[in-house]
């Protein structure tokens, strides 16, 4: 079925990122701070609103400071605790008006960050982040009188109540039959409450690395790359694990480490979720970003599927995916949606599905890749002072409009450009001062080549801009 691009326009914001506001913790995000932030969604929002955060030293004062900040506007909140980003989706989706989620995802951490979630669990629409910037900014708070002020509740059941609905999501006596050996790494973070948990729920056999929870990140960087999950990759291989699992931060995120403790991309579980998904269901629409390999177009073609490409960002696709009553969805970064379940990214159902899938297809996890559309890729970042980002972006579109070998440029997010030997994508981050860049190609090689001429493009473009 025909492929669609979805042009979306992101307003610059001040705040507000791809999905929510990140910054240095105590610095620029302190309690004041916050307790406002958290005033001007409640002064938008009425009902009961959910708060939980995952396990970053700062998140306990940031989380308390949001509560205020909630309670002053008027609104009835019920702390959640520290649990992953989908678990408190989850609840807002089936219980709550609202949410907030205290978390940086996978920065640093230094780092923290508010995400807020509307009456579905999705990521606020623009049209509410910029309303919340503007009484952010010009102090225009609601403030409730002294007999108005929210009340504060706990509901310390609901990360029991989301285990058991993502168990309940697959076939957990196929899983339980295997007997898989599974090695987790849940970097310190949210997931060290579930995900050890579920596991052995299902029956496997499980060794845990870095599954403390622990705001230092003491094992590695939450960020779950190859450079991040060398132990991993070890103990999955000395072992002898059938599978080897890694959260970021708030396990919203699962990457895969085949038996053979090689790292496995997250387009490649993506693609391989994608065409269980699209055969049990008789074909569907999948929703992703326009920085998704090319593989997630073969296997939708090929399982009578239909995809649909937005700007980046798992917000934007859990939205689409609602509009059009999509199948499933996701990025290119191991995060996965189940819309039926959480719209938003969900590593717990990550995994697990990726078990059943194991099971029923008694293969391992390296052959069951192997069979998916191969492309190669790289990724490499340069920084740029935000103020920029948008000058750079459409220098950067001008400078390769006449560029020989170019056959396409998209611009829904960032500047995509279209090669004979595949493409490269060159898009702002929304939470860190930096420009990522992705390529895609029929070799690594190229790959390489095209991410490092991805990149000399914008640092031509910063150069000729500081001339200007």
């Amino acid at each position: 079925m025909r492929s669609i691009i979805i042009h979306e326009v992101i307003k610059m914001k001040r705040l507000f990122g791809t999905f929510g506001v990140r910054r240095l913790a105590n610095e620029v995000l302190t309690p004041e701070f916050a307790s406002k932030l958290a005033a001007a969604y409640g002064s938008i929002v009425d009902g009961k609103i959910a708060v939980g955060g995952d396990t970053r030293t700062s998140t306990v004062m940031i989380k308390n400071a949001v509560i205020s900040g909630l309670l002053s506007s008027g609104c009835d909140v019920v702390d959640l605790g520290i649990l992953p980003t989908p678990a408190v989706q989850y609840a807002v989706r089936n219980y709550y008006d609202g949410g907030v989620i205290v978390t940086a995802s996978h920065n640093p951490p230094e780092y923290n960050g508010i995400k807020f979630v509307d009456a579905d669990g999705i990521g606020i629409p623009d049209y509410m982040e910029e309303e919340i910037e503007d009484i952010f900014f010009q102090k225009k708070f609601k403030r409730a009188s002294w007999n108005e002020i929210g009340h504060l509740t706990v509901n310390q059941g609901i990360i029991n109540e989301y285990q058991e609905e993502v168990i309940r999501r697959v076939d957990a006596e196929a899983i339980r039959k295997r007997n898989f050996r599974v090695v987790v790494d849940c970097g310190c973070g949210a997931g060290s409450y579930t995900m050890p948990y579920i596991l052995r729920k299902l029956g496997c056999s499980v060794v845990t690395l870095n599954s403390q929870p622990d705001g230092f990140f003491p094992g590695r960087d939450p960020e779950p790359v190859p450079e991040n999950l060398s132990e991993l990759m070890d103990t999955v291989r000395s072992t002898g694990a059938d599978l080897g699992i890694a959260h970021d931060g708030d396990a919203d995120r699962t990457i895969c480490i085949d038996e053979k403790g090689q790292f496995v991309l997250g387009d490649r579980t993506f693609a391989l979720v994608e065409k269980r998904m699209l055969q049990e269901n008789g074909g569907g629409i999948i929703v992703t970003t326009v920085a998704t390999s090319s593989a997630i177009y073969d296997v939708a073609e090929e399982n009578n599927g239909e995809v649909i490409a937005t700007a980046v960002g798992d917000l934007l696709v859990a939205r689409k995916l609602k509009e059009t009553g999509g199948l499933f969805g996701g990025e290119e970064n191991g995060g996965l949606i189940f819309p039926d379940f959480v719209y938003g990214r969900d590593a717990a159902l990550t995994a697990a599905k990726i078990l059943e899938i194991m099971a029923h297809e008694g293969r391992h996890l390296s052959e069951l890749v192997s069979e998916l559309p191969s492309y190669y890729s790289e990724k490499k970042k340069i920084k740029c002072p935000d103020e920029i980002k948008g000058d750079v972006m459409k220098l950067v579109a001008e400078m390769v409009s006449s560029e020989p070998g170019v056959r396409d440029i998209d611009t829904t997010d960032g500047v995509k450009i279209f090669r004979d030997d595949g493409w490269v994508i060159i898009r702002p981050s929304g939470t860190e001062p930096i420009f990522r860049c992705f390529a895609e190609s029929d070799t690594q090689e190229n790959a390489t080549k095209m991410a490092e001429w991805g990149i000399s493009l914008v640092e031509e473009a910063i150069e000729k801009l500081g001339k200007v």
